[in-house]
């Protein structure tokens, strides 16, 4: 038994070596503000528009809704969450092989052997045999190379990178529904203004048809003003097809059927993003773009990888261990002599790669 334990001992204080290397974010100089943005960024101070929510950074209650519902009913982001929890539960499982592996068994069967058979039975031997088995196992792979580390560490990464990826579409899914109602703003103003431009165009066909019939105004004249005045109204079915358009691209980003879409007339007029962006925004933020974080834990997976392909090249100690009882008789599985234990170790062979010799060319 000390033999095993000094086995066990010596196999736990192994296990501090880990192979492969060590990700370390690199160190890259950047600046701390855009080029010529340090005097505005004085008078303004040293914020960011990265540390405003977006609903305190627009505040518009219809747009607050849309944004809302988009990340409610948004399929793109389900998915993204699913994803989530798909790479969470893996990483559980793979955490889960630094611990011992448990196993319990039980087990019955009766056989009977034929009397009359090609090896006789002795006098006296019952042909009918009853086994009964209870027991557990216990298997735990020595991590002296840490491959079981670096597994994990592979899959967190991988896990905090599907986050990341998830942060990242609900970043591009309010982006893009506050880009759209952004156009459906300008488009009404335009839409406006088309039409006060087919009014006043109308006008001006009207005046020009009376200084016609005056023997003021010439025939080419009247044309001119019906080209005005078709070209204004040709703007107005434009603008309007965008702003259907538009309107769809919100509905399908929030999930729902195509129609009209609410929003708030005196919305532009009271927003001033002169006031809330800052004139130098700090190099910081893009250590805030879910899209780099989550290349950043792609690199740390893959980083963890290299480990786990080297230490596959060296041989896993495996330390097994079961015990339980036996009997014939059920009413006697319990007692001491029905007693039965097993403890070894079983270490893999190692692994090697064989590569052609390289043959050298002459150019």
């Amino acid at each position: 038994m000390k033999r095993w334990l000094w086995i066990v001992s010596l196999s736990v204080a192994s296990a501090a070596c880990t192979l492969g290397p060590t990700y370390h974010r690199p160190v890259v100089a950047i600046p701390s503000a855009y080029r010529g943005a340090a005097e505005a960024a004085a008078e303004r101070g040293a914020g960011s528009v990265a540390d405003v929510q977006w609903f305190d950074l627009f505040k518009d209650d219809t747009l607050t809704t849309l944004v809302r519902a988009a990340l409610a009913q948004n399929f793109d982001l389900r998915i993204a969450a699913e994803r989530v929890l798909q790479a969470r539960e893996r990483f559980h499982i793979v955490r889960a092989d630094r611990l011992p592996v448990v196993v319990g068994t039980a087990a019955a069967s009766g056989n009977r052997l034929s009397e009359v058979g090609p090896r006789p039975l002795p006098n006296g031997f019952d042909p009918e045999v009853a086994d009964f088995q209870i027991g557990f196992a216990v298997a735990w792979e020595v991590d002296v190379w840490g491959r079981v580390r670096r597994l994990n560490e592979s899959a967190r990464a991988q896990y905090l990178a599907t986050e990341e990826a998830r942060r990242a579409v609900v970043t591009t899914l309010i982006a893009d529904v506050m880009e759209a109602y952004f156009g459906l703003q300008t488009l009404d103003r335009q839409l406006a203004i088309a039409q006060r431009t087919r009014d006043v165009a109308a006008d001006g066909l009207q005046l020009t048809q009376l200084r016609r019939d005056g023997g003021v105004a010439a025939t080419l004249d009247v044309r001119q003003a019906e080209q005005v005045l078709y070209t204004a109204t040709a703007q107005i079915a434009s603008i309007e097809r965008q702003i259907a358009q538009t309107e769809n691209a919100v509905s399908l980003l929030a999930g729902r059927e195509p129609g009209d879409v609410a929003r708030s007339a005196a919305f532009i007029d009271t927003f001033d993003a002169r006031a809330l962006v800052p004139a130098g925004l700090p190099s910081l933020l893009l250590a805030r773009r879910p899209d780099i974080r989550q290349a950043e834990q792609t690199l740390v997976a893959a980083n963890a990888q290299i480990g786990v392909a080297k230490a596959g090249f060296y041989p896993s100690i495996l330390l097994s261990g079961s015990g339980g009882f036996e009997s014939a008789d059920l009413l006697k599985l319990v007692d001491a002599p029905s007693a039965i234990w097993s403890v070894g170790w079983i270490s893999t062979s190692l692994r090697t790669t064989l590569s052609a010799p390289t043959r050298r060319t002459k150019a």
